[in-house]
């Protein structure tokens, strides 16, 4: 799982073009948007668009509670990825 979150990490800085960051400045547990990393919604939609094309899992079909829990941290990403792949 470990390294799963460093990818996502990476994937977040690359995708979002997050230049003047590193993996190590997103807390694992801090949320995404808001008062956290400071997402928006189009960056959410940028991110899907990434996790779809590297972990070939999307929430085209989740709904709308269940995808806010699956994006509010690192960690709940990876979480879901891991869930998804499993299945």
């Amino acid at each position: 799982m470990e390294k799963l979150i460093v990818e996502l990490k990476e994937l977040i800085i690359e995708a979002l073009v997050l230049d003047d960051m590193e993996a190590s400045d997103i807390e694992t547990d801090a949320p995404l948007f808001d008062e956290g990393l400071g997402l928006d919604s189009i960056d959410a939609l940028e991110l899907g668009v990434a996790l779809k094309n590297k972990y070939q899992v999307s929430v085209k079909n989740e709904a709308e509670e269940d995808i806010k829990k699956y994006f509010f941290s690192v960690k709940s990403l990876a979480e879901f990825i891991t869930t998804k792949q499993g299945n």
